[in-house]
């Protein structure tokens, strides 16, 4: 039986020592403010179950940041004294409070210290008080968080609201919001509130709507209700002519399933792409490019390049709900046109290039011809003896084609045939020269002449042998001819050979004092031809093939 007695006991008591909630508390008063209700609790509780009964009812202990806060708490109280806890804790960083600061270190529920507003009551730094209160004169005061207060204040927040209903002659209505206040002032009601009109024996309820989610009152039974209520819930005229209330749209709208919503004739429609309303119906209609398929609110797609003509200027190619206009290989599509594609764009050309059919053709500026090791690559090249050089912007570095020298302002030919690069004939051009050999003789190596082999002496030559390119075929004698024939042996002087060896030295000196004349003006070695242009004709551009 003690034990009994000690279980019920226990029962009846909540922490600390306080009652057990028995169900919903239910609030002294509210006062609801557009989308923010706030309600008053008159029980003496600690912080801790005081922040737990105001969560039960989906809100949270008080916030005031502004005046409109305070405002409605001095409506909620009435006068009435006691003490209330406001949500505001100390931060748990602290020990004591710290005056200097707007919160005293004191931080909302909501776990931010934003606001506008305080009203502290004098007081330097506390500790042990970690919690706070407000009293009749709207005074704030730390207090410790386990000692019950008179009661509690509470804050609930909701994205939207109902209006309250238009006051009806003989009509008293009464309204209960979802946490539980029943009386107090209301401008706005948050949603899952009832209003009880026992006259009618109707009860509403603020709930979203079936469409656009807007809170409105209405009840599961379709169609209106008396008309002086709240024009009966409908949206557009509420009627009686029949004796019932009944609800009619404008013209565009059509009533909803529920009997008071007005909606578009296209709400809920079919229609895979538009609807547009046509009096009291809709039609459905398709983008672009689509037809009305005949179920008449599906789409289907239109081929654009089937149904019309000229669309494209080559190829046309149909995508959903339009087309695309594409070109044959070897062009491509440059502002709605097909254009030849060019080659050029990707040539490795150096200064022109050209397109010809299948590829293109590199090309050189004035002054330059085509390299004929690297066709891609230009070079100086002169056709005169004489050609002015290429300098630099300061006229300080000047250039000469290969086979000429920079003379004061000009580039001079070299006349190589006067340095006896050839072994026998010898024709010099501007920037190059040629060698040639008699009858019988084949050059080698661009200089040299040799006899031509017995086995291919059969083959008849007439006057010298040009190099790549063959005599024409007529009788050659039996017997070698030089151009020049060699000197006869016979006895010479004493006094002849001094001078023929006096002269030699001469000679000798002469091309040494040439050869250094030549290396000061940046002439080459002749060790080598193939550096030479071969002439006029050699200045045609190159022919690059690309693949197609």
């Amino acid at each position: 039986l003690l034990l009994l007695l000690l279980l019920l006991l226990g029962m009846g008591l909540g922490e600390a020592g306080e009652p057990a909630e028995l169900g919903p508390l239910a609030p002294s008063g509210a006062q609801c403010l557009q989308h923010t209700c706030f309600a008053v609790f008159w029980a003496s509780r600690s912080f801790a179950a005081a922040s737990a009964a105001c969560e039960r009812g989906g809100g949270h202990l008080m916030t005031v940041r502004s005046t409109v806060a305070e405002e409605a708490i001095a409506l909620l109280l009435q006068n009435r004294g006691g003490r209330l806890w406001l949500g505001l804790s100390l931060s748990p960083s602290l020990s004591c409070t710290e005056p200097a600061r707007r919160l005293r270190g004191f931080r909302w529920v909501t776990e931010d210290v934003r606001t506008d507003y305080t009203n502290w009551a004098p007081s330097g730094p506390r500790c042990g008080e970690r919690c706070v209160t407000v009293s009749r004169e709207l005074r704030w005061e730390e207090r410790r968080c386990e000692d019950p207060t008179d009661g509690f204040l509470c804050e609930y927040n909701y994205g939207s609201s109902c209006p309250v209903l238009p006051p009806a002659q003989g009509l008293p209505v009464s309204y209960t919001t979802p946490f539980g206040a029943r009386v107090g002032e209301f401008l706005a009601l948050p949603p899952r509130s009832v209003v009880s009109v026992p006259a009618l024996g109707l009860e509403l309820r603020c709930d979203e709507d079936g469409e656009g989610g807007r809170l409105r009152w209405g009840r599961a039974t379709p169609g209106a209700w008396p008309c002086r209520l709240g024009s009966g819930g409908c949206d557009g005229t509420c009627s009686e002519d029949t004796g019932r209330p009944r609800c009619s749209c404008p013209d565009g709208s059509v009533l909803g399933p529920d009997g008071r919503e007005c909606r578009s004739p296209c709400a809920g429609a079919p229609c895979q792409h538009h609807c547009v309303v046509s009096g009291s119906s809709f039609v459905c209609m398709c983008d672009t490019g689509y037809n009305l398929a005949a179920d008449g609110s599906s789409c289907e797609d239109k081929d654009d390049c089937a149904t019309e003509s000229g669309l494209c200027e080559q190829l046309c190619v149909n995508t959903m709900g339009g087309f695309e206009c594409r070109c044959f290989p070897g062009y491509r599509l440059v502002d709605g046109r097909c254009q030849l594609e060019s080659h050029c764009y990707k040539a490795p050309c150096k200064q022109l290039c050209e397109d010809v059919p299948g590829g293109y053709r590199c090309g050189c500026y004035d002054g330059y011809a085509v390299d004929p090791l690297d066709p891609t690559q230009c070079r100086l090249h002169c056709n005169d003896s004489q050609c002015p050089p290429l300098c630099d912007e300061y006229g300080t570095d000047c250039k000469c084609p290969e086979g000429f020298v920079l003379d004061d302002d000009t580039c001079v030919d070299i006349n190589e045939c006067d340095m006896d690069y050839c072994e026998h004939n010898c024709t010099n051009h501007p920037g190059r020269f040629e060698c040639h050999c008699p009858a019988g003789y084949q050059l080698v190596r661009d200089i040299e002449c040799t006899p031509i082999p017995k086995q291919d002496a059969e083959v008849p030559y007439s006057g010298d042998f040009e190099s790549q390119t063959p005599a024409p075929q007529t009788p050659v004698p039996q017997t070698p001819v030089p151009s020049r024939s060699p000197p006869k042996p016979e006895q010479l002087h004493p006094g002849a050979l001094v001078g023929i060896a006096v002269g030699a030295l001469l000679t000798a000196l002469a091309l040494m004092a040439l050869g250094y004349h030549l290396a000061k003006k940046r002439c080459r070695p002749p060790a080598t031809m193939d550096y030479k242009c071969g002439g006029p004709h050699e200045k045609e551009l190159g022919l690059q093939p690309v693949a197609s």
